[in-house]
């Protein structure tokens, strides 16, 4: 009869403990990401200037009346009225899940919405546009990805309110919601209520 050591129950566990920390940790990742509150992600920016960035145009992009439309640079953005600036790309399903808000948004009386367009194709990024609508007055391609990342971009899409003095006032981690556009960004673009004299 073969006298056989068995090992304890936690031993036999060991190698696969790395796993299931990694497992655990992406979970509350992506939990924090797609189904916590988006806002809650922290952003080293806000009421900070944006980043300096001056990104060319997307290559043919033309508006509704013929003309081409332009890049984007960070002097934009710090023309004495807020603006909303949306980090998209024509090969993100939110970013198109989102689109028709954007088209809706741009379409009121005062908004300024820009663009950047994240590591895409300007082809692909044309064509999206194209079928689903252009909201942007501007649009910057951030081809290289390096504005994002300096905005702090964790993944497209993205949406940021910046004041007229060119400090981001308000960060939307993911697709833009009606609720988002009308209780956190709207009343950003508003001016300042101004205060009885008496």
């Amino acid at each position: 009869m073969t006298d056989v050591t068995r090992q304890p129950p936690l031993r036999r566990l060991a190698p696969a403990l790395p796993l299931v920390i990694f497992a655990a940790l992406a979970g509350l990742f992506w939990y924090a990401l797609r189904g916590g509150d988006p806002s809650l992600l922290p952003s080293a920016l806000l009421g900070k200037p944006v980043p300096e960035f001056t990104l060319p145009p997307l290559a043919e992009l033309s508006g509704a009346d013929g003309k081409d439309v332009p890049g984007l640079a960070s002097t934009d953005l710090a023309q004495g009225e807020p603006n909303i600036v949306n980090v998209f790309a024509s090969w993100c399903v939110e970013c198109q899940a989102e689109h028709p808000l954007l088209v809706a948004l741009a379409q009121q009386k005062g908004i300024r919405l820009y663009g950047i367009d994240y590591k895409d194709d300007s082809g692909s990024a044309r064509r999206f546009l194209g079928r689903y609508g252009n909201p942007y007055a501007r649009v910057g391609a951030d081809t290289s990805g390096r504005t994002a990342i300096d905005f702090g971009v964790y993944g497209v899409p993205e949406t940021y309110v910046v004041t007229g003095d060119g400090k981001i006032a308000y960060r939307h981690v993911g697709p833009l919601t009606e609720s988002a556009i009308r209780d956190k960004i709207l009343p950003l673009l508003q001016p300042p209520a101004s205060k009885p004299q008496g």
